[in-house]
């Protein structure tokens, strides 16, 4: 097998955006933001949507969406009244 060829694989901070919730994974994921957690440093990858605020996880019926996407589409295929 070639040498150097695969990324190099860490552990990462994940960080969900809707929630403010944390967890650490390992990822080949490079990123720039380094933040500290528990009392050691992490690179940082922040995420729109995880299992602790999509819907299909959580058992809400409401749809997440910071994006108002959801929203729009809504609006464009809404039954049209005259």
């Amino acid at each position: 097998m070639k040498k150097n060829t695969h990324p190099k694989y860490q552990q990462v901070l994940f960080v969900d955006s809707a929630t403010g919730r944390r967890f650490v994974c390992g990822s080949a994921l490079v990123t720039k933001e380094v933040e500290t957690f528990e009392g050691v440093e992490y690179p940082v990858c922040r995420l729109s949507v995880s299992s602790y605020s999509h819907p299909f996880f959580t058992g809400s019926k409401a749809l997440v969406d910071a994006e108002g996407r959801v929203d729009k589409f809504k609006k464009r295929y809404a039954p049209k009244t005259k």
